[in-house]
């Protein structure tokens, strides 16, 4: 299962994998910048358009992406499994819903009182909170596939993708993305192969890639904007085929060494992933309250960028001081021994 594509990429990175991540990353932050932004202001900009194009392929991409690595690592003992795993993420989980629900905790309180506050905190250890559940659900997923390891892979990915397609709606965040999203890391997994070679082929046949891209931009711009991107078998293939096309646009940013930004942005992503909320935020209301702005699109765009911007700027300022266990695990939180220095990789 693990294939020539990942076995010799232990202990290094992969240059279109930062790259495709980088994509990722820099699409979630504007998703969320740009609803909460056209929510505030009750209308709609340009931005809206890119966010319904990206919506088939957003989060597949990054599932697919997590489980790429999984093959190298799957066999390890369940001791140091859990601790890369499960307690990595349960760390930053637990740190950073802490400080989003200390800056919300006033406007919570208005509605709910502070007994109420309390309550939606403990709940948000069983309801994923706001922009977190994707590293909330990550542990699950790693879990999930370590434990049916032994169980044959073609019923399992059979499962998830009718589960995909069931589009099964409980309200329950846990349940709902588990659905909809296990699939995909589990073809990163199952497919790491396949996936390395499609990367190769793109890097040795960059004008075959390209032609492909752009037939695919076509399609899945026109199954969005007619409305039937989220029908049954669509849904999964265009989320396959997106995740591809990222896939295959990382690879020929990284053959031309392009755009350094995106890579550096997906050598980073988690770090991004965690602390983009309050620049996000606060640039919103800046520019809304003003009113300096009048365009809905380019003040979606500004706050897209500021987003991504700050929260690398929150790292830096918090790297090689006492602050650094917002996005370095101490180790006081490992459970396994700690072999090299504490990164937040997506591979770990």
């Amino acid at each position: 299962m693990t294939g020539n594509g990942t076995a010799a990429l232990k202990n290094e990175r992969v240059d279109w994998v930062d790259y495709a991540k980088g994509i990722c990353i820099i699409m979630v932050v504007m998703m969320h910048s740009v609803l909460g932004v056209e929510a505030a202001a009750g209308q709609t900009g340009f931005m809206h358009l890119v966010v319904a194009f990206a919506k088939p392929f957003r989060m597949p991409d990054f599932f697919l992406i997590s489980g790429l690595f999984l093959p190298l690592v799957i066999n390890r003992d369940w001791r140091t499994y859990l601790d890369r795993k499960v307690v990595h993420f349960a760390y930053f989980y637990v740190l950073w819903v802490t400080i989003q629900f200390g800056f919300k905790a006033p406007s919570f309180a208005a509605e709910v009182g502070w007994p109420g506050v309390a309550r939606l905190y403990l709940m948000s250890f069983i309801e994923p909170f706001g922009t977190l559940w994707f590293i909330y659900l990550l542990p699950v997923f790693f879990v999930v596939i370590k434990a049916t390891r032994n169980v044959s892979p073609w019923a399992i990915w059979g499962a998830a993708a009718a589960l995909e397609m069931a589009h099964i709606s409980t309200g329950w965040t846990l349940i709902d993305e588990f659905a909809a999203r296990f699939v995909y890391i589990y073809s990163g997994y199952l497919f790491a192969s396949h996936v390395f070679a499609l990367s190769n082929r793109a890097r040795a046949y960059p004008a075959a890639a390209l032609a492909a891209l752009a037939l695919w931009a076509v399609t899945n711009a026109g199954l969005v904007y007619t409305g039937v991107s989220e029908w049954p078998i669509i849904s999964l293939a265009l989320g396959l085929a997106g995740a591809c096309a990222i896939i295959t646009t990382g690879t020929l940013l990284a053959k031309r060494r392009w755009l350094d930004a995106v890579r550096y942005c997906g050598e980073h992503s988690i770090v991004i992933y965690l602390a983009f909320f309050l620049p996000m935020a606060t640039t919103r209301t800046l520019l809304l309250k003003t009113g300096i702005i009048h365009d809905i699109g380019t003040v979606s765009l500004i706050v897209t960028i500021a987003g991504v911007v700050g929260a690398v700027l929150t790292w830096w300022a918090c790297r090689n001081t006492r602050a650094n266990f917002l996005f370095e695990r101490p180790d006081a939180f490992w459970i396994a021994p700690r072999k090299r220095p504490a990164a937040l990789q997506a591979a770990e």
